[in-house]
């Protein structure tokens, strides 16, 4: 954990910068949320701001104000890494290791301008000009709000601003369902409705227009679904193929993993989807109580993110890697029963 570094962001940006503003690759709603309110707070105080994205996102995140003026990284490398090459400062958010930037992590590593990193996730890498950490925060957006309020008061928070906010702290919280979300940020939560964030029309953008297609990967999610009640593990996957027979679109899976944890008995819940494009198995991890994926994915599966929610990786087929995370549960099997 850090104290936010007020003097030394006073001093970065004390005159009008050319600033770029990154989230890692897959942004979610916390990564593009922070990326766009401290983007367009940038403006106001006469710098030159822009978002790049490593690649695209989800369709429920596209009406975010200023989402429609991203450079997406993937479909235009040479523009997004002359943009980072030629900015004053780089803003890194919601991630803090250089291999989360995907396309984006040659361009950063030889930047010359002055990096900034704002990140709440565990064991933070050491290559920013000046870090913000802060792992017990619920969001990155959490973390921009108190930015933006410290160099710029309470007026800074304009509704654009705090609907990118509240975006971000509402997922990334479980609509507010998750430890992480405390008396603070509810308190932030209701400052940004104050300020025009219309959390209603949010919850809707959000989780009331699904596509088809997700609802029936949902379908085959749950038709996987494998409970292992000794070990208090529920654990689902997605195939290549159920993918392309339900017309998969980018987020169709969010919130799947989470879905293990609404059966009784279940404090360990996992998902694993096939990713044929990066020739990889992608695996989210959620708990309840005291069960710690984060270190469970740092050290089986080349990952890591929080205690209670977390993701990693496997380069074996999903049949081996299924029977690979099977195998691990026994030396669990004491810390899994306690918090049942």
């Amino acid at each position: 954990m850090s104290l936010l570094p007020l003097k030394e962001l006073q001093n970065a940006l004390n005159t009008p910068k050319k600033a770029v503003v990154i989230p890692h690759k897959n942004p979610d709603g916390d990564a593009l949320g922070s990326c766009l309110a401290l983007q367009q707070y940038l403006n106001t105080q006469q710098h030159d701001c822009t978002v790049v994205s490593p690649n695209d996102f989800p369709d429920f995140l596209k009406w975010l104000p200023g989402a429609d003026h991203i450079i997406i990284a993937e479909s235009d490398l040479d523009n997004a890494s002359s943009l980072i090459q030629s900015a004053d400062v780089v803003f890194t958010l919601d991630f803090n290791d250089l291999s989360r930037a995907g396309l984006l992590e040659h361009a950063l590593v030889e930047c010359e301008g002055e990096t900034i990193m704002i990140d709440h996730h565990i064991d933070p890498k050491a290559y920013a000009t000046i870090t913000y950490s802060d792992t017990v925060m619920s969001s990155t957006c959490e973390m921009v709000y108190n930015v933006i309020t410290q160099l710029g008061g309470s007026e800074a928070l304009t509704p654009a601003i705090s609907s990118c906010l509240y975006t971000g702290i509402m997922t990334d919280t479980g609509s507010f369902k998750y430890p992480s979300a405390t008396a603070t940020t509810l308190r932030v939560a209701a400052d940004l409705v104050d300020h025009g964030a219309d959390k209603t029309a949010i919850a809707q953008a959000l989780y009331d227009q699904g596509h088809l297609s997700r609802f029936k990967l949902m379908g085959r999610a749950i038709d996987s679904l494998e409970v292992i009640p000794s070990h208090a593990t529920a654990l689902m996957f997605i195939t290549e193929k159920d993918k392309s027979d339900c017309h998969f679109k980018k987020g169709d899976t969010e919130g799947f993993v989470n879905m293990g944890l609404q059966l009784r008995g279940i404090c360990f819940s996992v998902i694993f989807i096939e990713n044929a494009e990066d020739q990889m198995i992608k695996i989210s991890f959620r708990s309840s109580g005291d069960f710690d994926v984060n270190t469970f994915a740092r050290k089986h599966f080349n990952g890591g993110g929080h205690k209670n929610a977390a993701g990693g990786r496997s380069e074996q087929s999903l049949s081996e890697t299924l029977a690979y995370f099977r195998s691990l549960l026994p030396e669990y099997l004491s810390t899994l029963k306690s918090h049942q």
